[in-house]
């Protein structure tokens, strides 16, 4: 942006007021996927859905913001974020009054699509907003608050979700976000500034087809597995994404710049951390629903406040965690937040179906603290070494790491309930094979946030990079 452009965020209360309209939405988003996480086993009964079409009530949600998770962050850089960040809002909104209708599985699935869709919107954009406003005001304690709101829609999530399944029904989990969808909206149009419009660029249309097929299918193929269909489907995408990579080489106007960003050791590998810490995280409450509200027979509204213990955790030290990444090194706080998620998937590792609730919450307690460290810390350092005219897009690609992660961990979840359990409904029979599939689940977890802790360290520093 030019330094016109820049005038208007130099007042402090105008900074302040354009953070909190971002984390309205950043609070959002996650509040909608955690509450529908609680309210699986009340939509599977309703909508008389088998164990694998459950799964994939939240898997759809990511499939839709991986597909469309590059594309829209070059758009936002071409036309302007706050158009991208708004009709993001009008898609979810309107997507969420539709789920309040649907009386079948597809339809639900379809309507989470569009829902995914929305999210790639508004987060593509949105960490790049903050992190443009707060360039030279703190960017990381920015980012560190943005993180809160995230955690904080993670925390109020299960509850709101449990009570509203219980009072009323699944459906209000749906609508009860559009309030605040409203004055987000409100709050973005009042003020958030329009970044100035790249006439020379143009939209690659060839690439992003191909980014959308290719991820579709290999995500689609890898969750049919060991279907040899599956093998198939996932095979064309890994093919159409090497084509995908041949091509963006070759376009004047690629959506990613491949050779400049692996070249970028710090970027490139925090957005590896970014997607080994996300493939960790994302089922972790998809399963531990399961485990509560199964296993140990709580209640929604019971399983939803357990929950809150990690989410409470991360919402607390994000900020802090932020500003010690503007004092010093990125890499050192969210090295250590990999190892202690890695030592939270040891402890649920270990429940079985007699565990007292007190192991759950001592591992919800660990994790809470480590993805705190983690998060923040990672996202400035990524942001700390873009050029201003290129943050949308690096947001994005921040964002489709941690999609892609998301992606990645529901698919081996989906897989997993593919081999233990498959198209049988979850009764007190299949609970062997669900504590089976769920201790094998939390050692690959385990695994993921090992590698990401090794990808953390190894970055390098962010003030010689700077």
């Amino acid at each position: 942006m030019t330094a016109a452009a820049e005038n208007p965020y130099a007042s402090p209360s105008v900074r302040w007021l354009t953070l909190l309209s971002i984390c309205v939405a950043t609070f959002l988003m996650p509040m909608s996927m955690s509450a529908v996480n609680v309210a699986l086993p009340a939509i599977a009964e309703d909508l008389n859905a088998d164990a694998v079409l459950v799964s994939w009530i939240p898997t759809m949600n990511l499939l839709g913001a991986i597909a469309l998770q590059l594309p829209a962050g070059r758009i936002a850089d071409m036309i302007g974020r706050k158009k991208v960040f708004l009709s993001g809002l009008l898609l979810f909104t309107l997507s969420s009054l539709a789920i309040a209708m649907v009386e079948h599985i597809g339809w639900l699935l379809l309507m989470r699509l569009l829902q995914g869709i929305a999210g790639a919107m508004i987060f593509g954009t949105g960490m790049a907003i903050v992190s443009q406003v707060f360039a030279e005001h703190g960017r990381g304690m920015a980012l560190g608050l943005t993180s809160t709101s995230v955690y904080l829609g993670l925390t109020c999530g299960p509850p709101i979700g449990g009570w509203l399944t219980e009072w009323w029904d699944w459906h209000a989990v749906f609508l009860a976000p559009l309030p605040l969808a409203i004055v987000c909206a409100l709050l973005v149009w009042i003020n958030v500034r329009e970044t100035e419009r790249q006439k020379d660029e143009r939209l690659d249309w060839i690439g992003s087809l191909l980014f959308i097929a290719a991820s579709s299918l290999f995500f689609v193929g890898l969750s049919e597995l060991p279907d040899w269909k599956g093998g198939l489907l996932g095979v064309i995408g890994l093919a159409l994404l090497g084509l995908f990579i041949y091509q963006q080489e070759h376009s004047p106007y690629p959506l990613i710049r491949l050779r400049r960003m692996v070249k970028n050791l710090v970027f490139f590998r925090s957005i590896q951390a970014s997607f080994l810490m996300y493939a960790a995280n994302y089922p972790l409450q998809f399963l531990l629903s399961l485990y509560l509200q199964y296993i140990r027979e709580l209640s929604p509204a019971e399983a939803g406040q357990l929950m809150l213990l990690q989410a409470m955790m991360m919402a607390l030290l994000a900020p802090v965690a932020g500003r010690l990444s503007d004092r010093m090194e990125p890499r050192i706080p969210a090295t250590l937040g990999c190892i202690l998620f890695g030592t939270g998937f040891m402890i649920l590792a270990l429940l079985d179906q007699d565990s007292g609730l007190g192991q759950v919450m001592l591992a919800l307690l660990v994790m809470g603290t480590g993805f705190g460290l983690f998060s923040s810390p990672n996202n400035n350092g990524a942001l700390s070494v873009v050029p201003t005219e290129r943050l949308s897009i690096a947001s994005s690609l921040l964002n489709i790491s941690r999609t892609l992660g998301n992606m990645l961990g529901m698919a081996v979840v989906v897989f997993l309930f593919n081999m233990f359990i498959g198209n049988a409904q979850l009764t007190s029979d299949q609970f062997p094979a669900l504590m089976n599939l769920l201790e094998f689940a939390f050692w690959i977890c385990c695994g993921y946030c090992l590698l990401a802790a090794w990808r953390s360290w190894s970055r390098g520093t962010v003030h010689q990079q700077g």
